[in-house]
């Protein structure tokens, strides 16, 4: 249950307090990501400045966005998985400029200007358990997951899982990309509202009703949270999708609001440091930033962190697509 926090509407959904090793500043983090996730980086960092304490707040993408463009809640850095509402607050200037070494040794197509910056690349994938394939092979395109569905209809009826995407920051930019690479993802939408699908807030949601049997299947799940909780359970699968695989790259930014802007620009170095790059590779479940991982698997489609992601953020364009998603996936 989400936690209703002072700092206006905001709903925190988990939050951790580490103290430093004196009365000193305080670092105040708003990120999407778990704890669980950060928590080596946050470790890490502090390591190499015991003596500021760090706040950690989570919250959902929608949540994130609203807090900082409303200004009442003063964090020092934001981390977000929507490209798009981040993209949206850098543009509309609620994003200080940061300049340093670390930035500018990013590829082009990892950055924006000097104020939004990435540094995990996570593939968005489909998982199912064994129980949806009973035999069949699994599927490696779009086109393979809707043959599937419609022949095996009465399996899958009310047990897909996808993002809710009017809840959701990710699961709405997830579809709004889905439908720029391919016409394949509006049939697919079509086949999967026809069988009365289940939505979800999270990803880690989707992976616990897939682990628990409530769903045989779940679209667009983040495979840097699925990957880890999988793992331990064979009779379960993680797909990248052969005709094309939304790369997700999740940034950050300095609020223009932050009250030590200097601390969230040294947490924000310190990611893109190649300590913290090796620390993210090698501790937590995101993938840190590899051109060449890219360059080797053409199927990565990458989101383009450019201002084409402001497109479907347009109130009125997104209402229309919303509008024409529900009609797809939501059957009287």
């Amino acid at each position: 249950m989400g936690l209703i926090s002072p700092l206006g509407a905001l709903e925190i959904e988990e939050q951790r307090h580490y103290p430093g090793a004196a009365q000193g500043r305080e670092l105040r983090i708003l990120s999407t990501a778990d704890i669980v996730v950060f928590h080596p980086l946050i470790e890490a960092f502090q390591e190499r400045n015991p003596q500021l304490s760090i706040h950690y707040v989570v919250a959902g993408s929608t949540d994130v966005f609203g807090a900082l463009q409303d200004e009442p809640a003063r964090f020092d850095l934001a981390i977000s998985s929507a490209m798009d509402l981040q993209m949206k607050l850098a543009n509309d200037g609620f994003a200080q400029a940061h300049r340093s070494a670390q930035a500018r040794a990013l590829p082009p197509w990892a950055h924006w200007r000097d104020q939004l910056y990435a540094f995990t690349q996570e593939s968005v994938v489909l998982i199912l358990s064994e129980a949806a394939l009973q035999g069949a092979p699994k599927p490696k395109t779009r086109q393979d997951l809707i043959q599937l569905l419609r022949e095996h209809s009465e399996r899958f009826r009310g047990r897909i899982g996808t993002y809710d995407p009017h809840r959701s920051g990710a699961g709405y930019l997830f579809a709004t990309q889905d439908a720029r690479q391919s016409e394949t993802f509006w049939r697919l939408a079509e086949v999967m509202g026809g069988l009365a699908p289940r939505f979800f807030g999270t990803s880690a949601a989707m992976i616990s009703g897939l682990l628990n049997g409530d769903i045989l299947i779940a679209y667009n799940v983040l495979g840097s949270y699925a990957a880890p909780r999988l793992a331990a359970h064979p009779d379960m699968h993680l797909i990248e999708l052969e005709d094309f695989t939304l790369t997700l790259l999740r940034t950050a930014l300095i609020p223009r609001a932050a009250q030590n802007p200097d601390l969230g620009s040294a947490f924000l170095d310190f990611l893109l440091s190649a300590q913290g790059r090796r620390i993210i590779g090698e501790r937590t479940s995101l993938p840190p930033l590899d051109e060449e991982a890219l360059a080797a698997q053409p199927h990565l489609r990458p989101i383009r962190l450019d201002p084409g992601l402001l497109v479907y953020v347009d109130p009125l364009k997104r209402r229309k697509f919303l509008n024409e998603l529900d009609a797809a996936l939501i059957r009287p």
